[in-house]
């Protein structure tokens, strides 16, 4: 029998800070929290989750495992996101369709066009 996919862990300086700004991000709610932890899903039943575990140390180098988000609206989309707190983040991709951004604390993320046309 085949494992089932609980959830993404993700170290944070802050989980609480960082938790709060990914369920914005992607609509989804909080829904355990504690002090050194906290996972969001978009429903409280729903996997998978994604859970933010406090660590002592900063993010150093680029991520090896990150999130690709496929808005309606690729340009209002990363729009929201930078008025959210992400900011553009050059890893080397170039001219691509997709535009890389990084969360409050550094994590880069990939906002794809539209499946649309």
């Amino acid at each position: 029998m085949p494992s089932h996919w609980e959830q993404v862990v993700v170290d944070a300086e802050d989980p609480a800070r960082l938790a709060r700004w990914w369920a914005e991000a992607l609509g989804y709610r909080i829904v355990r929290e504690e002090p050194d932890e906290v996972e969001i899903r978009r429903t409280p039943e729903a996997l998978p989750g994604v859970l933010f575990l406090s660590v002592p140390d900063a993010k150093k180098v680029k991520n090896r495992l990150h999130l690709d988000l496929r808005p309606d609206d690729q340009e209002a989309e990363v729009e929201r996101l930078v008025d959210m707190g992400a900011r553009p983040a050059e890893i080397g991709q170039g001219d691509q369709s997709w535009v890389v951004l990084a969360d409050p604390e550094g994590n880069e993320f990939c906002v794809l066009s539209s499946r649309r046309g």
